[in-house]
């Protein structure tokens, strides 16, 4: 995943834009990637780690309307962490992933390995849903590489 990295950071000093990351069921993996390519400091603003509902809500700006009724592992507060981290970090994009990395904590409704990544940037803000069959680790390395497989794809995408 360092190319993918260095591919990304690549594309975000073409462009001159900024990259901020709220992370939940990474636990932070998504930002070490990131900061493991040199000269990351041009572009990217910073991450926070909001793990617990409670920081979801008291410091990223998550409702809690909406954690109660569709759950923290939804794609409304996926959505919700990635908007509220691109204003509080003051970036120009930010990824945020929930999700249940396991062994633990999955349901019949929401099965260990759901993932939900947000992206929130200029054009408005979107989700996407993932299901990886691993363990923790493997979880939460298919998240962060979804995560910045989705990145690289917008910023392709940008003209």
């Amino acid at each position: 995943m360092t190319s993918l990295a260095q591919e990304i950071g690549n594309r975000l000093r073409q462009k001159g834009l900024t990259l901020g990351v709220v992370e939940s069921a990474s636990g932070g993996l998504i930002s070490h990637l990131i900061t493991n390519v040199p000269g990351s400091s041009d572009y990217y603003k910073g991450s926070i780690t909001a793990y617990r509902d409670e920081t979801k809500t008291g410091v990223v700006g998550v409702k809690s309307a909406t954690v109660n009724k569709y759950g923290a592992v939804s794609p409304q507060v996926a959505e919700e962490m990635a908007a509220g981290g691109r204003k509080i970090l003051a970036s120009d994009i930010c990824l945020a992933d929930t999700g249940i990395a396991g062994p633990t904590g999955g349901s019949t409704e929401k099965p260990v390995g759901l993932f939900y990544i947000g992206l929130a940037h200029s054009g408005g803000t979107s989700s996407q849903k993932h299901f990886f069959p691993g363990s923790r680790e493997e979880n939460k390395q298919a998240a962060a590489r979804a995560a910045l497989g989705w990145l690289k794809e917008y910023l392709t995408s940008l003209k």
